[in-house]
């Protein structure tokens, strides 16, 4: 279909976008924060303190179970985050999941050990995780909708792209407080040392806080809502208007797979007694890894601003099936400089072209009235399985936990459904932003899709 190009609105104020972008790295940074020293305590403390130590292999299955329960509730959390997001607007629910993140967590540095209260610890901890669970589902459909819908003509990619520059800088900062965390004595860790990074979280809640409130509404929710109303029901909406766009980004949100086995199954494996790689050693592999993320995402992200969104998530959906075998086959030959090099490679290049591509690529697929419901529902769906990936690895990998090969290939299959899904969606990186339901938040010198006049046409 032929439409024409419409210039940018510049009725809404320039800064708003880099506020935007703001609000969504800090909040997406204590999100992960707290969701991902999760992960690195359920690889490495969990099991011994809320769970039964005289049978380790089971420990440490429940335990990373236990990381899955919040992706399960993941898709609860979208239902009821994507309806009210739809209808009451981005800011209302990005300050809220905030909040419940930044709660949930500190309450797990509280808990009592199984030692203290016996099988109600686990259930406690379970609980947590859920709540946790339940902020994570809103937090990154939010997050991207704000930016996305704020973004200047031609740079949606680029400014989306801040949304996980914060995931990855907050799974940074947890390596981070982790690695001297896991240094202490085993008694100390055990005892008290492992509840400091949870309780670090406080302050970073405190500061996205205040960014987040100061933030404005968007001007195409803003605007939607004046002239049109906001739908009753975004759910019906969405499954009668976006039904196939629903399962393209279930399909592609598989992606979230190789950080899940990356960050927690080839974490435990590594420090194993098959390997013996020691925690610290391991945690700067991931520290690096993501370190380089935080420069990749972007770059790929403005890429995608000039040549599709399509061939950069492809290059990171097919270039990490093969990367996360070659990293996995790394740790199992116990060379430390091939796991750096390769981990680095495979996390903080390769994936970070799939990871720095979807919020703009999924995002744009959904209109304005039903935006944070298509990508909270859909994302939070794929990342259920994502989540429960690293289980599904600890039971492939067999009783002894050293079976690579398996969990590589198994990583590489759930890379095959995003690969389809980017395959069959349409490429809208130069589709105006009215068609989008998106209104630009600033005039720019070029229109957003770059023709010479603005008599011009693009193809939808």
């Amino acid at each position: 279909m032929s439409v024409p190009v419409a210039p940018s609105d510049p009725s809404a104020p320039v800064g708003q976008p880099t506020k935007a972008a703001a609000a969504a790295w800090i909040g997406s940074a204590l999100e992960y924060y707290d969701f991902f020293i999760y992960g690195s305590a359920a690889a490495l403390i969990f099991p011994k303190v809320f769970f039964d130590e005289s049978d380790p292999a089971t420990a440490t299955l429940l335990s990373l179970a236990t990381f899955g329960v919040a992706y399960a509730a993941r898709p609860v959390g979208a239902l009821f985050l994507g309806h009210f997001g739809d209808r009451l607007g981005r800011k209302k629910i990005m300050v809220f999941t905030l909040l419940l993140m930044g709660l949930s967590t500190f309450l797990i540095g509280c808990l009592p050990t199984r030692a203290q209260v016996g099988t109600l610890a686990p259930v406690l901890l379970v609980l947590c995780r859920v709540l946790q669970g339940i902020s994570a589902a809103g937090e990154q459909a939010s997050a991207s909708s704000m930016t996305l819908e704020h973004a200047p003509p031609g740079r949606r990619g680029f400014f989306t792209s801040f949304t996980l520059g914060g995931t990855q800088g907050g799974q940074l900062i947890a390596t981070l407080v982790f690695i001297p965390v896991a240094a202490l004595p085993e008694d100390q860790l055990l005892s008290w040392g492992w509840r400091l990074p949870f309780w670090l979280s406080v302050a970073v809640a405190v500061v996205g806080f205040v960014i987040r409130r100061r933030l404005e509404e968007t001007p195409a929710f803003t605007r939607q809502a004046a002239e049109e109303g906001v739908a009753k029901l975004p759910l019906a909406v969405l499954m009668r208007e976006h039904r196939a766009d629903v399962l393209r980004v279930i399909a592609g949100a598989l992606i979230a797979s190789v950080s899940t086995i990356f960050t927690v199954w080839a974490l435990a494996y590594a420090t194993s007694d098959a390997v013996g790689i020691s925690r610290s050693a391991m945690l700067w592999v991931g520290a690096l890894a993501n370190l380089v993320a935080l420069a990749a995402i972007p770059l790929w992200a403005t890429l995608s601003d000039r040549i599709g969104r399509r061939p950069v998530y492809l290059v990171g959906a097919v270039g990490s099936a093969v990367t996360m075998f070659l990293y996995l086959w790394a740790i199992s030959t116990g060379s430390y400089p091939l796991i750096l090099l390769l981990g680095i490679l495979a996390f903080g290049v390769v994936y970070s072209a799939a990871n720095g591509v979807w919020p703009s690529f999924y995002g744009e697929m959904f209109s304005t009235r039903v935006r944070l419901s298509g990508m909270a529902i859909g994302t939070q769906i794929g990342f259920a399985v994502a989540g429960f990936a690293v289980t599904f690895a600890a039971q492939i990998a067999g009783p002894d936990g050293d079976d690579w090969s398996s969990v590589g290939l198994f990583t590489a299959a759930l890379c095959v459904p995003p690969v389809i899904a980017a395959l069959t969606a349409r490429e809208t990186h130069r589709v105006p932003a009215e068609l989008l339901g998106i209104r630009p938040a600033a005039r720019t010198s070029q229109p957003e899709t770059a023709p010479e006049s603005e008599s011009e046409s693009v193809t939808a």
